[in-house]
């Protein structure tokens, strides 16, 4: 074992108690506090990013191509489905799935509620596995039979507003300028809980058909297609050569049809998300910074403690470059423990948020009914790492102040 190593584990505990000083304990917890709660600060972050991109990908996919008269609007105009058209989306590498959709805004009418809803038609290609996780009671709407069902999926809070329930009958109700309202009735077989409350609220899911029915369209007449991508960044990719295919390719027969990300489409989330990556780098500096004065101060005291075991280790030919080297294994012994203790409180309360869902959110404010939690073994090794590179940086400082200890001078501390 090397000397400046051993003569630091044995300056680790006291000569009276042998357990270490009050100061090495208070710098232990302030590099455990700091730990845990920066451990804790990029799960939650690394969650909601997680967690929302799943559920946007859920219910508007990673790209949508539609009118672009009609992007923002409740009643797009109707692009129509061609050999061409589907040939070129399908082309794209980064296509991972592609589906047809239909929507119309409508009102939702039962003896206890009228709440405003966008009916979403979905065919037999429409990918269920967001919303089989999603359910809540009853059984997914059947599509793309060869009898169109009237069946109908809404959300758990939108039935709790409605009073109405599986099985129950829901009416729906549909305006056109210049006309009277018609309406129609639809059958509740399932109701979901996405966690995304201000998303999915007024959010209704039946067979395409219903919807091209109510919009008096044709049945090679849709609001557009979904496309699911691997990722959100490939999205961004698709979604870009898509919509130049769309604008210069001549041989498509798609007149006014853009592809748009679905961070384009909701800016308003993912710039919401962005403020999280701030905040979670203020954090992080701000415990860093705590973490580097509690150990300062720690190390400052240890080097005036030992201010004659330095002077006699001088005088013993010991050299600067080793003296400093005692000091910094001082500071890595003191932030190991810090960074076990941090680790493991941290760790722990991951995993009971992650599993128990403790701590809730309110959906319309956050986007999510509880706290989301992202563990990955990369970022988890980089936090720990960089941690203690900086610690161990920023104590070159304190420890060369036993540069400015001379020998003689040393025998006024006996």
């Amino acid at each position: 074992m090397q000397l400046e190593l051993q003569i630091a584990r044995r300056m680790a505990q006291s000569k009276e108690t042998r357990r270490p000083s009050v100061m090495e304990r208070i710098a232990v917890i302030s590099v455990a506090i700091s730990m845990a709660v920066m451990l804790l600060s990029l799960a939650v972050v690394f969650g909601f990013k997680r967690e929302i991109a799943a559920n946007m990908s859920g219910i508007a996919a990673h790209v949508v191509v539609t009118d672009v008269r009609g992007l923002h609007r409740t009643d797009a105009a109707p692009i129509r489905i061609t050999p061409s058209l589907d040939s070129l989306l399908r082309a794209d590498a980064g296509v991972k799935h592609l589906q047809r959709y239909a929507r119309r805004g409508g009102v939702a009418r039962t003896a206890e509620a009228v709440e405003g809803v966008m009916l979403k038609g979905v065919g037999a290609e429409y990918d269920w596995s967001h919303f089989e996780q999603w359910l809540v009671d009853g059984a997914l709407p059947r599509v793309g039979d060869s009898i169109r069902t009237k069946d109908l999926l809404l959300s758990k809070r939108l039935a709790e507003k409605l009073a109405v329930g599986v099985g129950d009958r829901l009416e729906l109700l549909f305006v056109e300028p210049d006309e009277l309202p018609y309406r129609d009735r639809f059958k509740v077989t399932g109701l979901f809980a996405s966690g995304m409350e201000e998303m999915d609220y007024g959010l209704l899911v039946t067979d395409i058909r219903n919807v091209q029915r109510l919009s008096q369209w044709g049945e090679e007449e849709i609001s557009g297609y979904e496309i699911h991508a691997t990722s959100l960044a490939e999205g961004r990719a698709v979604a870009a050569r898509l919509d130049h295919a769309l604008l210069y390719d001549e041989t498509v027969d798609a007149d006014n049809a853009t592809a748009i990300a679905v961070e384009a489409l909701y800016p308003q989330v993912f710039d919401w998300l962005k403020a999280h990556d701030v905040n979670a780098v203020v954090i992080l500096l701000i415990m860093l910074v705590v973490a580097f004065f509690n150990m300062s101060v720690a190390l400052m005291i240890l080097v005036m403690e030992r201010i004659r075991m330095i002077g006699i280790l001088k005088a013993l030919g010991m050299q600067q470059r080793s003296l400093c080297k005692i000091f910094l294994y001082r500071a890595a012994l003191i932030a190991a423990r810090g960074l076990f203790w941090g680790n493991l409180v941290g760790l722990t309360i991951c995993w009971v948020q992650g599993y128990f869902d403790v701590i809730k959110l309110d959906a319309e404010g956050y986007m999510l009914s509880s706290v989301p939690i992202a563990l990955d073994l990369g970022w988890w090794l980089l936090l720990n790492l960089g941690f203690v590179a900086a610690i161990l940086l920023l104590m070159l400082l304190p420890a060369s102040v036993v540069a400015t200890v001379k020998p003689d001078e040393t025998m006024r501390y006996e």
